[in-house]
């Protein structure tokens, strides 16, 4: 079969020398091999997320780095801020890990607004919230830095934030935030294979978690800080993603990092100026617009040509190109475009001429 390169949301292509990174000899997980490969990684990853705590290394996916947090870190109630198909999942996730929880719930392509936290907050009831930085089912990045501000307000509650589609991409600087825990999947903006995930925590919050005694083992975020201070993580890593991260951080500092925030912006900013060309607006709400994806608007609210999703989807994937035909409620009112990982303004230049192509069949 033939390989069809993916601009999907997630996964996202995966470049060779990745893929070779990843079949290197194995090592023993508790061994100096894998400690030294932790140990090089480890003040890489701090830079990348500016933060002088640990980050962690664990062998799942965001999710269960999203459900250890509820365990770990909700002890009386968790607000989940909610603005599109993932946000909302966290929801029932916070209530099938027995915690109370509620909804805070923007519509789907708005930001989440920190008047609107800090009004739920006021009362009193919580002591943890949940934010999805970058909502990826509708294309919207919530003012990350405007939420997090409120934390001096409220000290006691642990704000929790899943960056799985905007780390790497955009600047985040977690110790300058002072938010509590910051998480990502390495399959989107890494441009790594799922199956990884990396996340830090503040000093307050590894506190917290020690006083929780139903926290579990698997994402027990005392068992990560104890095992990250000897460059090893609590149970056996994935040893070939750890390689490809290895090879993956030794390219982002290759490029420099304002660097590849500057080309993530420009690619993202061709593949807005080709919708715009075509009749079309974008789903979320100006301003607020994702850096790692287009979400383009097709009929999901006023102002913006309408087309047949899947013919035009089936003729860009003819071309050797996936994109994906909207998510959830808004599939096919809605469709997306990624721009993250590897992408150059070269890539996303030949992607767009397939794309002018497939729609000019319609």
């Amino acid at each position: 079969m033939g390989h069809v390169k993916l601009h999907i949301p997630g996964p996202v292509e995966v470049s060779a020398k990745t893929y070779e990174a990843l079949c290197r000899p194995m090592i023993g997980h508790r061994g100096q091999g894998f400690k030294d490969l932790y140990a090089k990684i480890q003040p890489q990853l701090q830079t990348l997320l500016s933060t002088r705590q640990l980050v962690y290394l664990s062998t799942s996916s965001a999710w269960g780095v999203m459900e250890g947090a509820l365990r770990n870190l909700v002890t009386k109630k968790v607000l989940n801020c909610m603005n599109g198909a993932f946000s909302d999942k966290w929801f029932d996730v916070s209530k099938r890990c027995g915690k109370e929880a509620e909804a805070l719930q923007a519509p789907w392509g708005s930001p989440i607004r920190a008047a609107d936290i800090d009004a739920r907050l006021a009362t009193g009831q919580f002591d943890a919230l949940t934010l999805i930085h970058n909502e990826t089912s509708c294309g919207v990045m919530s003012p990350l830095a405007e939420i997090a501000a409120l934390k001096a307000k409220y000290p006691d509650v642990t704000f929790i934030v899943d960056a799985v589609s905007s780390m790497t991409a955009v600047p985040i600087d977690f110790d300058a935030l002072g938010i509590d825990v910051l998480l990502a999947g390495t399959q989107k903006a890494f441009a790594l294979p799922p199956g990884l995930a990396v996340f830090t925590a503040s000093p307050a919050a590894l506190a917290k978690a020690a006083t929780v005694k139903d926290r579990g083992y698997y994402f027990d975020f005392v068992e990560f800080e104890k095992n990250a201070k000897d460059s090893m993580t609590p149970s056996t890593p994935a040893i070939p993603h750890v390689y490809a991260l290895a090879s993956k951080l030794d390219e982002f500092f290759a490029e420099g990092l304002e660097a590849r925030y500057a080309r993530h912006a420009k690619t993202n900013d061709m593949l807005r100026d080709w919708a715009a060309r075509h009749g079309f607006n974008l789903f979320p709400e100006p301003g607020f617009e994702s850096r790692t994806l287009v979400c383009v608007n097709n009929g999901a609210k006023p102002g913006s040509r309408t087309i047949d999703v899947a013919k035009f989807q089936k003729f860009v994937k003819d071309r050797g190109v996936l994109i994906d035909g909207g998510y959830g409620k808004i599939k096919g009112t809605t469709f997306r475009i990624s721009n993250m990982g590897d992408e150059t303004v070269e890539s996303i230049g030949n992607l767009i001429g397939i794309l002018d192509e497939s729609i000019a069949k319609l």
